[in-house]
């Protein structure tokens, strides 16, 4: 049985950029009804019960078409705020700021600078059409994928970093303006996480 892990921080930890209320609905309904999902789903076969949800994930296109559906949806749903969570961090408190070492060179060295780097995968999340999620893969590309798809389905690798830009991620706080939440998530990314990711992604 998948759980909803607890967050790494208070559900108004974030509220310079993200509000408790908002916290509470993402991490305690959305993500939650994901899992309530994805183990129903799971209920009726005991075979892939014992698997993690990454092995789900890339061998969604071998998976019973009856459970495929729910995998992709509820388990790209668990697995991407799973790593969503730990992506942010209070500002001041390991939030904000820009990468250090490798992560900070190869970024450098991909997009010229930090900033350019910035524009870029800002550009994707606003032109993202509906809703959808904005990675950083280890090769240094951006890519996107639509609704809850993740991209161990496609073959790729495990991300770096990721935005959720799903409208229930901002619209009580920003309503439609993701520009603005865009623009102010970069103050609470957890820099630290992606650089412990990418140097295990790396190896």
């Amino acid at each position: 049985m998948f759980e909803v892990p607890a967050l790494p921080y208070a559900y108004d930890a974030l509220e310079s950029v993200i509000s408790r209320e908002i916290m509470e609905l993402h991490h305690d309904k959305h993500h939650h009804a994901y899992v309530e999902k994805l183990n129903a789903a799971l209920a009726q076969y005991p075979n892939l019960q014992g698997k993690n949800i990454e092995t789900l994930l890339r061998e969604l296109n071998t998976l019973p078409g009856a459970v495929r559906t729910a995998v992709r949806n509820n388990g790209g749903g668990h697995y991407n705020h799973c790593l969503f969570w730990l992506w942010m961090a209070p500002a001041g408190q390991g939030g904000g700021g820009e990468p250090q070492g490798a992560l900070r060179d190869d970024i450098v060295s991909r997009y010229g600078s930090f900033d350019a780097f910035k524009e870029q995968f800002t550009e994707k999340a606003l032109t993202l059409f509906g809703s959808g999620w904005v990675w950083l893969q280890p090769n240094m590309d951006i890519a996107t994928t639509a609704n809850q798809d993740s991209l161990l389905s496609e073959g790729g690798d495990e991300p770096v970093l990721g935005l959720d830009v799903w409208e229930h991620a901002y619209y009580l706080d920003y309503r439609n303006r993701r520009d603005d939440y865009v623009k102010n998530w970069w103050e609470i990314v957890n820099w630290r996480t992606a650089e412990e990711r990418y140097e295990k992604l790396s190896k």
